[in-house]
């Protein structure tokens, strides 16, 4: 390969896919068969090795997926199909914005097509054997054609007004920042109202302890809270969780029936009292910032390996046997390029939400008085989702967004004691 811009892409894309492939490794190699005393209440042996067991399955499932999409971009790329597809789709004589579209969307229709069959897999064996699933086939058939409409009348819109400022704007990375990050801005705020409902019911919570004693909590925080919503999570997966929603003055919050379920209340104020937390501390606000800010570095990479002029651009595209220079293979191949940096921004992004989540739980057993409520939810937590509780450092490192429970519990129980020993 006497291309070095190709000789790189495909080195990066190796020692990405090794890299990935060691830290799942270490992880099965760090299961300890042994259950950690702190969850010697919450498991019984045997649910403790089930949870090992999913580990494996997931780990083995993760490893098979990322090499066959590995493979699957090899063989694409050496058989010349990215220039066979760009020279088929401009015998059509469209706009370029047309074609443009027409190109990202048939590699995308096409990976698509190739993973569903591992997607059914996960969902229906995987999920399944261990307890989680309760998706129909039917409900799976009706998600996968509401995202794909909502990847039509969104993803397309976007994508051609990137695609057209591209094409015919100066200083068109800026101008094609600011509209992207315009629109995330407004799927921030539209996808509670409009898009969520699409998959899942909410109701408003009924008058009872738990709706009065979340109201009191947040006036205690001075968190404007607006609506409280149950949402059928059940309706999938037997796993838990809880978020918040909403701009400025208007928070919602919305509660899985499971998490209702399985948690008694202070257990559930202290979940929640953890998500006041992220946006007491203004976690959320730093997250969107460093969103904004990468993606501008990303468009005005995008627009260096997009110009007609540039010897690197050209080298690029030769590099996957693409003739002429376009904003919408390069933006293909950009991500490709980009991804070595992608996955250090990645890290640095884990390692930041990693710090958020101990000063969020911090915050909660403030708000509680005491950190025992969210210890005992946590636990319940991790034990209803079978998570790994012994994983290795390096992939905790690499791509856990939270510590790892037996961290976050240690840090708990810290707190604890400084209390104590006030």
């Amino acid at each position: 390969m006497d291309n070095p811009t190709a000789l790189f892409i495909l080195i990066a894309v190796f020692a990405l896919w090794k890299l990935d492939l060691i830290a799942t490794l270490l992880n099965l190699k760090a299961l300890d068969p042994k259950l950690p005393e702190e969850f010697v209440s919450i498991y019984d042996q045997e649910k403790y090795a089930k949870s090992q067991e999913y580990t494996r399955v997931s780990a083995k499932y993760s490893i098979i997926t990322s090499t066959f999409n590995l493979v699957v971009l090899i063989a694409f790329w050496f058989a010349g199909g990215f220039g066979t597809l760009d020279s088929w789709l401009r015998g059509f004589g469209w706009s370029e914005t047309a074609t443009g579209l027409a190109f990202i969307g048939a590699i995308f229709a096409g990976n698509a097509i190739l993973t569903l069959p591992f997607s059914i897999y996960d969902t229906f064996v995987i999920e399944e054997k261990f307890g989680f699933n309760k998706t129909t086939p039917k409900t799976f058939v009706v998600d996968q054609l509401k995202g794909l409409l909502l990847g039509l009348l969104l993803g397309v819109p976007i994508l051609a007004m990137v695609l057209w400022i591209f094409g015919t704007v100066n200083n068109a990375w800026l101008w094609a920042w600011l509209a992207f990050t315009a629109f995330q801005l407004l799927m921030t705020y539209l996808a509670p109202t409009f898009i969520l409902p699409l998959f899942n019911k909410f109701q408003p919570m009924e008058d009872g302890e738990l709706k009065s004693r979340i109201q009191e909590m947040s006036a205690k925080c001075d968190f404007p809270l607006t609506e409280i919503h149950v949402m059928d999570g059940s309706k999938r997966s037997t796993k838990s969780n809880a978020f918040f929603t909403g701009f400025g003055k208007r928070k919602k919050i919305a509660l899985f029936d499971t998490l209702i379920d399985n948690h008694g209340v202070d257990e559930l104020l202290g979940v929640l009292a953890h998500e006041v937390g992220h946006f007491k501390k203004k976690h959320i606000i730093q997250r969107m910032i460093f969103s904004f800010v990468q993606t501008a570095v990303i468009f005005f990479l995008l627009g260096i390996v997009t110009d007609q002029s540039s010897p690197f651009a050209r080298e690029l595209f030769d590099a996957f046997g693409v003739e002429q220079i376009s904003v919408y293979a390069g933006l293909v191949f950009f991500t490709l390029l980009f991804s070595p940096v992608s996955r250090v921004l990645s890290i640095i992004g884990n390692m930041s939400s990693r710090k958020h989540e101990f000063e969020a739980d911090a915050y909660a057993a403030e708000i509680q008085e005491t950190p025992e409520h969210l210890i005992k939810a946590l636990k319940k937590l991790a034990a209803d989702n079978l998570s790994n509780l012994t994983p290795h450092p390096f992939p905790v490192f690499l791509d856990y967004s939270h510590p790892p429970m037996l961290t976050r519990l240690k840090a708990l129980n810290e707190l604890s004691e400084q209390k104590t020993h006030k």
